[in-house]
């Protein structure tokens, strides 16, 4: 076995890798670029070296040379499928921890992978490609058209007639060329009502090959899984056996070592299931197996590198119970999943789930909670725009599916982000939705009922209440007279705080002391003194008086309003205010005056102020302070994470305030621009 591995990745499969590496008694390196230089793969590795950037394969094998290390490990993603990098692991001495080059590039070409495994009996969906097949003559639709070179379902198009054909293999073509830098496309026949199951292989050098049982991954968005799990609630022993020996005649195929998984169409109605593409490395989902099997694969790949044979047959490979997982995003749901970003102010992640020698799991007993969180995230961190924004996995274990699901929704709520808005209650409403729950799954399910699991973004009045509470709870004096009660003659004073939020400015009244006993109201909006009650949320009812308390004890809230009371987790940056409860995040700034938005009537984006959706970096400026401007007229273009974002003016009017130039970083909600309708006003009377 080897005594020092380099792991050749970031974020949260490099601190997975490294745990198990502690576990063996291996020393861990890590590398990171400058950015990179506080992450938590950094903080829990034995050593770290930095390198320029996480794709450079020559920095990445010059810093395993200067380390001492004897082998790479890659996790998945930048490096991991690159042929070229474990050729160049070789030619240097390092063991690279995955399938030999050779096995790489078999499958990481569509089009050839698809004809070397149907030569091996692997029943492949129907298909056309180039350059041998006009693709322009297919006739059998609806069907899928995909770059060859692909993953992760960029570039595919689905088209369901010959007339939308020819479009959309230009557009295919277009995506393909840019995204892999190869044009070439396959086309298949597109499976209805279809669902991802995928199957997990582990292969030695001495011939052996077998595989873990499936993994269901129907539950998509735009080709990118969302939620998985072990084993599939569609597959039975007999299907199993028949998909898991399929799996392995495609491993062997290609003379497969190291743990891979062999990725399958299925139909929901028939059963029918087709060959698909083999990832040659780990997975994202790899958790979900490792739980029910109770089987560490980081440490049987790093075994099988190391020339061991595979400790077990397939015979001896045993599931028990059911695992569910899913992926923690830096993402806007409100916001059509915008990747977000900022510093980790506030981190709470549910646990419970104990790792034992192998570094996993030895099964969870009667005292362990079942719960599982592979994590990249630290307190203080900032997650910027240079990386996916996966943050973390939150996985769950239980005796039965039903059970399971429970178990991942209680450890969502648990889960606490302050400081970055994350998918979290998006991913508390899939995973509840009555069709998941009943196991009644494609890939089209998510996009069906998307409206119903995007959660509203704007804080509902009970957390209005709380973050006036908050802000209203300042440290009491010596001085009678310095504490903020609101003390009168007559009866006490009301403090009016002004919050803002994306959906503009609300005005919160509180008097009295939180801490003790206090009122609360809210102005109804568009109002400007307390009017009639209109509704409650958590007691609270806008525009009537309601007690409130306020309890604090360190970052954790107790609120009580109108005698019904909650818990909130709270962190502070200058005068922004994070609220988090149930897995959820809202965002208070204290509005001063003088503050964009002002202005009397001001309101939402009518208020003329341009704000940056995501953090990024500022690609384009279209305008320049005095244009005169129409509403949905372009302004500023914003990159992150390698996608773009076009800023459109909210209102007519003329830019009287431009802040930002191109190539300048700017926070999400950062002020880019201001349209003001009322220069534009003034302009025409002039």
């Amino acid at each position: 076995m080897f005594t020092r591995v380099l792991v050749a990745n970031r974020g949260e499969i490099a601190v997975r890798v490294i745990r198990t590496l502690r576990a063996l008694g291996i020393t861990s390196v890590a590398v990171h670029t400058a950015s990179d230089a506080d992450a938590r793969h950094v903080r829990e590795a034995d050593t770290a070296l930095q390198i320029p950037k996480y794709l450079d394969m020559g920095a990445m094998v010059a810093a395993a040379e200067a380390s001492g290390a004897q082998a790479v490990h890659p996790g998945y993603g930048f490096l991991a499928e690159n042929a070229e990098f474990a050729r160049r692991c070789a030619e240097a001495g390092l063991v690279f921890v995955g399938p030999p080059p050779a096995a790489i590039d078999a499958m990481g070409d569509k089009i050839r992978a698809k004809a070397t495994v149907s030569a091996a009996g692997v029943p492949v969906v129907p298909g056309g490609a180039e350059p041998g097949d006009s693709l322009l003559s297919w006739t059998d639709f609806p069907a899928l058209i995909k770059p060859s070179a692909g993953g992760g379902g960029k570039g595919m198009v689905l088209v369901r007639s010959a007339a939308e054909l020819p479009d959309a293999l230009e557009s295919a073509r277009r995506t393909a060329r840019s995204a892999f830098g190869d044009e070439t496309l396959l086309i298949e026949r597109y499976v209805e009502n279809p669902r991802h199951i995928e199957i997990q292989v582990l292969a030695d050098t001495h011939g052996n090959v077998v595989h873990l049982g499936e993994r269901e991954c129907s539950l998509q968005r735009r080709h990118q899984k969302i939620i998985e799990e072990a084993p599939s609630p569609f597959v039975g022993a007999a299907t199993r056996e028949r998909m898991g020996a399929a799996a392995v005649e495609a491993a062997r195929a290609v003379g497969y070592v190291s743990a891979g998984t062999v990725e399958f169409i299925v139909d929901g109605t028939t059963g029918e299931y087709h060959f698909m593409e083999m990832n040659t490395r780990l997975q994202v989902e790899h958790p979900v197996t490792e739980l029910v099997t109770d089987l560490d694969l980081v440490e049987l790949q790093l075994r099988v590198a190391a020339g061991e044979p595979l400790p077990f047959t397939q015979d001896e490979v045993r599931l028990h119970g059911h695992a569910v997982e899913a992926r923690v995003y830096a993402e806007d749901p409100s916001r059509g999943f915008l990747p977000t970003g900022g510093r980790v102010l506030r981190l709470a992640e549910p646990g419970g789930l104990g790792l034992g020698e192998s570094g996993v799991r030895g099964g969870p007993g009667p005292a362990e909670s079942g719960v599982r969180v592979d994590s990249g995230l630290v307190e203080g961190g900032v997650v910027g725009s240079e990386f996916d924004p996966m943050l973390a996995k939150v996985v769950a274990w239980a005796p039965t599916r039903e059970a399971a699901f429970r178990r991942l929704d209680q450890a969502l709520a648990e889960t606490v982000v302050l400081g970055v808005i994350t998918n979290v209650p998006f991913l508390r409403a899939l995973a509840a939705h009555p069709e998941v729950r009943a196991g009644e799954l494609d890939t089209g399910l998510v996009e069906r009922v998307l409206p119903a699991l995007v959660p509203a973004a704007d804080p509902h009045d009970e957390v209005l209440a709380v973050a006036a509470l908050v802000f209203h709870a300042v440290p009491q004096g010596s001085d009678p007279w310095e504490v903020a009660d609101g003390w009168r003659v007559g009866e006490r004073a009301w403090t009016a705080w002004r919050l803002e939020s994306r959906d503009g400015v609300h005005t919160i009244q509180v008097r009295g002391l939180p801490e003790k006993s206090a009122e609360i109201r809210i102005k109804p909006p568009g109002s400007t003194a307390s009017g009639a009650a209109t509704g409650a949320t958590g007691g609270v009812v806008p525009g009537a008086a309601v007690p409130a308390r306020l309890l604090v004890d360190g970052a954790k809230l107790t609120v009580t309003l109108a005698g019904r009371t909650h818990h909130y987790t709270h962190a502070r940056h200058d005068d922004t205010l994070w609220l988090g409860r149930d897995g959820q995040s809202w965002a208070l700034t204290r509005h001063r005056i003088g503050d964009p938005g002002d202005r009397p009537g001001a309101a939402h984006a009518g208020d003329g102020v341009v704000r940056s959706p995501m953090p990024g970096t500022v690609l384009v400026v279209k305008a320049q302070p005095g244009d005169q401007v129409s509403a949905g007229q372009p302004l500023l273009i914003v990159e992150a994470m390698k996608m773009e974002h076009t800023v459109t003016a909210p209102c007519d009017g003329r830019v009287t305030e431009l802040p930002v130039q191109a190539g300048q970083p700017v926070d999400m909600d950062a002020v880019l621009a201001v349209v003001s309708a009322d220069a534009a006003v003034s302009a025409g009377e002039s």
